[in-house]
């Protein structure tokens, strides 16, 4: 089940990167076990980030509950934690804490801005922290920058950088037998995201104005497009032959600009003085037929073309169906594990369980007597959640 099982990773609860690096983890066939704070809380099966978990819940502030963290990073491969810095060393489980009871630990930490410079210790979100990467500055129309979702910065470059961190750092653990620190900041991965766009740059393929290049929609054959009954569709027929497809299959061989000088096949392509009247062209020609007439037309195609889908339709799109992409569990619709892997296939272990829903059998295996357990939660060092 998966290529990471027999891996054994803590996680200290967060939101956003943190969960979604955790659930990776798991869908790849690693032991994830969540740490909760010790207050009761349900199972929440809309929560897909928390699936495949185990929950030990327990007070950090307690000095048992620390040392039962402890104990279970004594058992762990992997502990990634998404606090602001120094919050984990305030706790007694910083890193040279956890590594002096671990030398094999991967410790992996997820922040924003880094653990270190001016604005480590700020609070921000995803849109901050692209904002000062050039990523913002470069997605939108003229009129301004266009928040990506929180694609780009929290799990672009933050949960793939710390996934990518933790297992090239397990990786070196197997040949040094010593663990290290992981610092992922998603400052740092989302510029390097950015490594294309400052080759464009260096070579003048790159203008600092938005809606102006060839892949922030200033290329007309490389945006998208309203249809007759209101739907969009997406072209991206960079290439001279992919253009000379989408023309042709459009039946805009010939067409006429609002110059009224011809247009063959793909001869203007690149000529940026051009580009108003072929996006006219363009616009025109996608909304005198619905989004269905142009699937039927140019879908599976070289002219680049995908119609622009919501999470719903996406779902039952025949490519994403076939390769069985999107699962559901509970009514809740959800992605399949990804990458796929030919022997050690992934699957998703299990749906969100409640805070501390593993905690009495967690602390039996750490060598905890019922007795300790008992005391522990007395003393409110840790909660056994619904199972």
């Amino acid at each position: 089940m998966g290529p990471l099982k027999g891996i054994r990773v803590v996680e200290m609860a967060g939101i956003g990167p943190g969960p979604y690096a955790a659930m990776l983890l798991s869908d790849l066939g690693a032991e994830v076990i969540r740490i909760d704070r010790a207050v009761a809380s349900p199972a929440g099966m809309g929560d897909v980030l928390a699936r495949g978990r185990k929950s030990l819940a327990v007070n950090l502030k307690s000095p048992e509950g620390q040392e039962a963290v402890l104990k279970l990073v004594e058992t762990a491969d992997v502990l990634i934690e998404g606090y602001r810095p120094g919050v984990m060393e305030k706790l007694g489980l910083g890193p040279d804490a956890c590594l002096q009871r671990n030398p094999r630990l991967v410790y992996g930490r997820m922040t924003g801005w880094g653990q270190y410079g001016p604005l480590s210790q700020a609070a921000g979100h995803d849109i901050n922290y692209i904002a000062i990467t050039g990523a913002l500055a470069a997605i939108g129309r003229e009129d301004g920058p266009v928040p990506p979702l929180n694609l780009i910065g929290d799990f672009g470059g933050g949960t793939m950088f710390l996934v990518m961190g933790v297992l090239a750092a397990l990786l070196e653990a197997g040949k040094s037998g010593k663990g290290q620190v992981v610092d992922a900041a998603i400052t740092d991965g989302t510029i390097s995201l950015m490594s294309a766009i400052h080759s464009f740059a260096s070579v003048g393929l790159w203008n600092e104005g938005r809606g102006t290049n060839l892949l922030d929609g200033g290329a007309p054959f490389y945006d998208c497009y309203q249809c007759a009954d209101g739907e969009w569709v997406a072209i991206g027929a960079i290439e001279p032959h992919f253009f000379a497809e989408l023309l042709q299959k459009m039946g805009l061989e010939s067409v006429e600009t609002g110059d009224k000088t011809s247009i063959k096949g793909f001869e203007t392509q690149f000529d940026r003085t051009r580009w108003p009247d072929l996006r006219k062209t363009l616009k025109e020609a996608f909304a005198r037929q619905p989004r269905a007439y142009w699937c039927e037309r140019l879908e599976g195609s070289d002219g680049c073309f995908a119609p622009v889908l919501s999470t719903r339709e996406a779902a039952t799109h025949a490519h994403n169906k076939e390769r069985q992409a999107f699962i559901e569990r509970h009514g809740v619709l959800q992605s399949a594990p990804a990458p796929r892997f030919s022997r050690t296939v992934p699957e998703v272990q299990g749906d969100p369980v409640a805070a501390g829903a593993d905690t009495d059998r967690l602390l039996t295996e750490l060598g905890y007597s019922a007795e300790a357990i008992a005391a522990l939660k007395s003393a409110g060092a840790v909660l056994q959640g619904d199972a």
